[in-house]
């Protein structure tokens, strides 16, 4: 059994590394820079390893003329959304599209990208069905099993995570048992349709329990309490959830949410709760940035942000929310440096206009505050006379991770968190 990857990014190329051990495997992506770094050994993601890469037997390729006379295409292409909010299937289209024109007959087609239900059958299927002039369950079969990558998490790795899948008829789902049963525990899922609906709702569920903490963090700093104290006694009870405030960015948390709010107006149901949840966590840039701003004293200050990928210990910055939280500074008069050793300065200069600086290079006694923003490996393990080298005397260290809560700071060094 032959099987292609399309799509090799955070998504596609975790998977195409495992099933290359079981099956031969092709990886295609149209982008001719990342086939050509794979093929060196380089993954730009640091998901995987040069050795991983060395060791794989993919044949990686970015030409659609390499992909045909496979017997299953995955599919792991992005589903971002406009700047509406609204799904943005255009990926997804191109990808069907382009499959439509090499697939044979009895070919498999399995999605991983978070969408919507229905998305699958009634628009990638007869995206197919059109290009190619094949019959959707008759001449090529479809399947879904989302993705449940997490990024920079060496721990939660895709062999250690169970895969649902579903697939158009019993004989597909063997299919999908059989493949991805090779690499991990697999659950099927009643049909097509309830896998979709069951991923758009993972993300929208974890967006809206951070949107609460979000919201407790503004609630109780009225009255200067902690959050992240109140949480410690919060979660002495067995069956507290435990989730903590922050800022919500990324292709996942941020962006499912919009996909199932925009399938429940199609069914005349109002997302409150869904859609509430977005509201929260978009404006929490603002409120943390009137917060450092008044731990300043609301005086025009140097700023030192350390961070600014989405989320920790990965060089991903698409939809960061670091982003709008300095633009928010810089409104307020801050002059604002910025540090992130794993995000790539061409792409944080193309993407925010932002030039990033280097830990090593920085001026010493210089910074009125300096924000921990990201919770990088790199950044939690400075010890705290290499934090207070950096600031002023006064100056602020505003902890947005409270990942500096166990430190002993130099009197002049005052700490704020949340």
């Amino acid at each position: 059994m032959k099987i292609c990857i399309i799509g090799l990014g955070y998504v596609g190329l975790p998977l195409a590394i495992k099933l290359s051990q079981h099956y031969p495997t092709t990886g295609f992506d149209i982008d001719t820079a990342r086939i050509n770094e794979l093929r060196t050994g380089h993954d730009r993601t640091l998901e995987i390893s040069s050795a991983d890469l060395q060791h794989s037997t993919i044949d990686f390729t970015s030409k659609v003329s390499s992909i045909n006379q496979h017997d299953v295409y995955i599919v792991t292409v992005p589903t971002p959304v406009t700047k509406k909010n609204t799904p943005d299937l255009g990926l997804l289209k191109k990808a069907s599209q382009m499959l439509g024109r090499v697939i044979s007959k009895n070919a498999i087609i399995v999605y991983e990208s978070t969408v919507y239900p229905g998305v699958t059958e009634d628009f990638c299927g007869k995206i197919i069905e059109k290009t190619s002039g094949l019959v959707c369950g008759k001449d090529f079969f479809l399947g879904y099993s989302p993705e449940r990558i997490n990024p920079g998490d060496k721990f939660h790795t895709i062999d250690k995570i169970t895969k649902v899948v579903a697939g158009q008829t019993p004989a597909v789902e063997d299919v999908l048992k059989e493949i991805y049963g090779k690499i991990t525990k697999v659950f099927v899922a009643r049909n097509i349709k309830t896998a979709e609906a069951a991923k758009v709702i993972e993300n929208t569920q974890r967006d809206i329990n951070i949107a609460f903490m979000n919201e407790l963090t503004q609630i109780f700093h009225a009255d200067q309490i902690s959050i992240y104290d109140v949480l410690k006694a919060a979660q002495t009870k067995w069956n507290f959830l435990s989730f903590t405030p922050g800022l919500v960015g990324g292709h996942c948390i941020g962006v499912d949410p919009y996909y199932l709010a925009s399938y429940a107006k199609k069914r005349k149901v109002s997302p409150r709760i869904t859609l509430a949840g977005r509201y929260v966590n978009d404006q929490m840039a603002g409120f943390l940035a009137a917060q450092c701003h008044a731990s300043l004293h609301k005086k025009k200050s140097s700023i030192l942000v350390l961070g600014l990928t989405f989320k920790e210990n990965v060089p991903d910055l698409r939809n960061t929310k670091i982003a709008p939280f300095i633009k928010h500074l810089e409104a307020l008069g801050h002059t604002i440096d910025v540090v992130d050793p794993l995000a790539d300065p061409a792409e944080a200069f193309q993407l925010y206009g932002l030039t990033l600086r280097s830990l090593e290079d920085l001026p010493k006694n210089h910074y009125d505050c300096i924000v921990g923003a990201v919770h990088h490996t790199s950044f939690s393990s400075l010890s705290s006379a290499a934090l207070a080298s950096l600031g002023k005397n006064p100056c602020c260290l505003f902890d947005v991770k409270n990942m500096w809560s166990q430190l002993e700071f130099p009197p002049h060094c005052h700490v704020a968190s949340l």
